[in-house]
């Protein structure tokens, strides 16, 4: 019986052991796929590609402190984004974050962010249920009625920001914002490993985000999205 059970914990221990090689090497590929499925669309500024205005400049949120001030990965990419703003890259701004709770807000911090260094209100629009990549470029096209989008954003994430773009039938490139070394960028580097497979089912069965609404054109008003 003892033998049996040995037996049996062996092929069920080489079982496990397959399937994680397997299930890593699914993970690796899918994450080789969609870093060369965009690669050359991650462009720098200045570049051709971005010569053509695009409808909106998208900021994708990554935090704010606890005194409301942006996170440093955030400032960044804010400043790249007013930076594209500037250059004429395109004359609307889309802030896409979290805002699901009252003591929780980064696109209104984000607008104010760009408010305070000269952009006008009307030109920054604000996505309020941008909870993910994936919802913020369904918001995008759904919502806010984009068609082209230049995406800012860190490069580490930018693959899967234009991947999930382009999926939703989007003309996106991107511009990466990364000027400095960030802390803690080995488990986001982890992280993304996994979140690109899952935005990748995301794109091929294509859910509906947590909440839609009415539809806010980014060629008209950017206040239409203030909500104080």
């Amino acid at each position: 019986m003892k033998q049996w059970i040995a037996g049996r914990l062996k092929i069920w221990l080489k079982a496990a052991v397959i399937l994680g090689i397997l299930g890593m090497a699914a993970v690796m590929a899918v994450n080789i796929f969609m870093m060369l499925r965009v690669k050359d669309r991650i462009v720098k500024p200045g570049d051709p590609a971005l010569s053509q205005k695009a409808d909106c400049i998208m900021i994708l949120g990554c935090g704010v402190k606890k005194d409301g001030s942006p996170t440093g990965m955030l400032k960044d990419r804010l400043d790249e984004g007013i930076r594209l703003y500037q250059q004429g890259v395109s004359d609307r701004l889309l802030m896409s974050g979290d805002h699901g709770r009252k003591d929780y807000d980064e696109v209104n911090r984000m607008k104010e962010y760009a408010l305070e260094r000269g952009v006008p209100s009307e030109a920054v629009f604000m996505d309020h249920a941008g909870f993910s990549t994936y919802e913020s470029m369904y918001r995008a096209r759904d919502i806010f009625q984009v068609k082209q989008i230049v995406v800012v954003t860190q490069k580490y994430h930018m693959y899967r920001a234009l991947y999930v773009a382009s999926a939703m039938g989007l003309e996106a490139y991107g511009v990466a914002s990364d000027p400095r070394p960030y802390g803690g960028q080995l488990y986001r580097d982890i992280r993304e490993l996994l979140a690109r497979p899952k935005d990748l089912l995301y794109t091929l069965f294509k859910p509906e985000p947590a909440y839609l609404g009415e539809v806010i054109p980014v060629s008209g008003n950017g206040d239409a999205t203030n909500d104080r």
